[in-house]
């Protein structure tokens, strides 16, 4: 895993356009610690491999896997996954893992109209 996340972590920060401190700030910790994870001398804990997907917007296990990233950061789709005839779509669990957060201004607006305190 070490190898491959090494790889990729790499990859992804150059691709975006960052520097080692740069993305040691996003994720509060130190450049060293970013040095170390791209080196391949150690490898973050869970918490931090979730954030740094996140960060990517690649899925945790694209992020450790062997695969090689095909697509740089900026030429990856944001409106969903892009299909064998380039058409973009976005199905409803995507939506929801993306945009989870959408729920609760819903709510409280349903709940403002029917009185569902």
């Amino acid at each position: 895993m070490t190898n491959a996340f090494s790889e990729n972590l790499t990859k992804l920060r150059k691709d975006k356009g960052l520097s080692q401190d740069d993305l040691a700030k996003k994720l509060y910790v130190s450049r060293q610690a970013i040095s170390k994870w791209e080196n391949g001398e150690s490898t973050p804990d869970l918490d931090k491999l979730m954030e740094i997907a996140q960060l990517f917007d690649i899925t945790l296990d694209r992020l450790v896997s062997n695969e090689k990233l095909e697509q740089s950061v900026e030429s990856t789709s944001q409106e969903g996954v892009v299909d064998e005839q380039g058409d973009s779509h976005l199905n409803v669990w995507d939506f929801l893992a993306r945009f989870w957060w959408l729920l609760f201004p819903v709510v409280g607006f349903l709940s403002s109209i029917f009185h569902l305190n």
